[in-house]
């Protein structure tokens, strides 16, 4: 954190085919070594697959499933005289956004066989109809910080 000035925070380019942040934010994340074109074909064309799979419009299935695993609550590490303690607090609206992405994205690669493609595809689709590896970790994130109620006083 710096001392001087406060820190600025870069807004991320709509994407050229939806015109939509939060489809560039994804294209981000999924982007490696550079290859911003091969994140966007995989992306598109999941978002293709989407719309062949369930006949909806992709761009409503990936908002849902983006609002469906945003977490409400996680847990931080907080040490109190030598002991540690895992103290629930609420999440920001902005980082509530990325860690359903993130998730979004990591559960689809873990997901077996075929294509990067299908993957995020079934993944998206799992996750707007509430199912899914990121559900179940917004779940997971959401009991942890329900057992560790009892340290929410030492938030700060």
């Amino acid at each position: 954190m710096p001392r001087q000035r406060v820190t600025v925070k870069r807004e991320t380019l709509a994407d050229p085919q939806f015109g939509d942040r939060l489809v560039s934010k994804l294209i981000g994340l999924m982007m490696r070594e550079g290859k911003r074109s091969i994140a966007e074909k995989i992306c598109y064309e999941s978002f293709a697959l989407i719309k062949q799979k369930s006949g909806l419009e992709p761009l409503k299935v990936f908002r849902n499933a983006v609002e469906n695993v945003k977490p409400a609550v996680e847990v931080k590490s907080r040490r109190v005289g030598g002991a540690s303690y895992q103290v629930p607090v609420e999440v920001r609206s902005n980082r509530r956004a990325s860690l359903a992405l993130r998730w979004l994205t990591s559960y689809a690669k873990q997901r077996s066989g075929r294509s990067m493609e299908e993957k995020l595809a079934a993944e998206l689709i799992d996750a707007s109809n509430n199912t899914g590896g990121a559900i179940k970790k917004r779940d997971d994130t959401h009991k942890m910080a329900e057992a560790n109620k009892a340290f929410a006083h030492y938030r700060w």
